[in-house]
């Protein structure tokens, strides 16, 4: 059976083993979100924890939650009916992103995208596929996830991302490549002056250059942690 998390206005989200969500996750929702009628996209979404968090935040545009993972996009499934018709609005769609908006007609459709992409490119590889495909990049690299926001938004269009920060340069390097300019840049850290341990970042798709550096997000205190733009 499902476990069930309850966010802070009520949004009802569905987990199971080699489904779950983590910190990470709600930081990226809340770092940077759609506006509340913007359609958007939320890549590599596990058990759909963005999609749901931007609705548990007010977000009521179309929300595609793509997963390669049928397991885990059926968690999503589920989870939107149990919030009932507010959250309809969200559609879960089992896809490899890789494929993901490659026909004319379905480029450029999104104004916001968000990925929480799998964290590592070598070392230890979980014998478990799920776990192995959700934590490593075999199916899923820096360049496909770029790659795919790049036919996925329009232009202007922003995407939001979290990663390691070991992969900044590989980060900033994929999202140039594929004509998104990272505008925004975030450190996040457990006490003031310790090392980080995850970064987050929005781009804009035809964007000019310049990058903010944002203050830095103290998860055990909550400074810096509040609604994205």
């Amino acid at each position: 059976m499902p476990n069930t998390e309850i966010l802070d206005a009520g949004t009802r989200v569905l987990t199971a083993p080699g489904a779950t969500f983590g910190t990470d996750a709600l930081l990226l929702a809340r770092f940077a979100r759609p506006r509340r009628g913007q359609r958007a996209l939320d890549l590599c979404s596990g058990c759909g924890i963005v999609a749901l968090a931007w609705h548990d935040m007010g977000h009521r545009g179309q929300c595609d939650a793509v997963e390669l993972d049928p397991e885990a996009s059926a968690l999503c499934a589920a989870a939107v009916a149990e919030n009932g018709p507010e959250a309809a609005h969200i559609h879960p769609l089992c896809a490899d992103l890789r494929q993901f908006c490659q026909a004319g007609p379905q480029r450029g459709r999104y104004a916001f995208a968000a990925c929480n992409p799998p964290y590592f490119t070598g070392g230890y590889v979980s014998p478990d596929p799920r776990r192995a495909a959700a934590r490593h990049d075999g199916s899923c690299t820096l360049a496909d996830v770029a790659a795919c926001a790049a036919r996925a938004l329009q232009d202007g269009g922003r995407l939001a991302l979290c990663q390691r920060p070991d992969q900044m340069a590989a980060v900033f390097a994929a999202l140039c490549t594929a004509g998104l300019e990272p505008k925004r840049v975030a450190l996040v850290r457990h006490r003031a002056g310790e090392r980080p341990w995850l970064f987050l970042t929005e781009a804009r798709k035809g964007g000019r250059p310049g990058l903010v550096w944002e203050p830095d997000i103290l998860v055990e205190t909550g400074v810096g942690y509040g609604p994205g733009r």
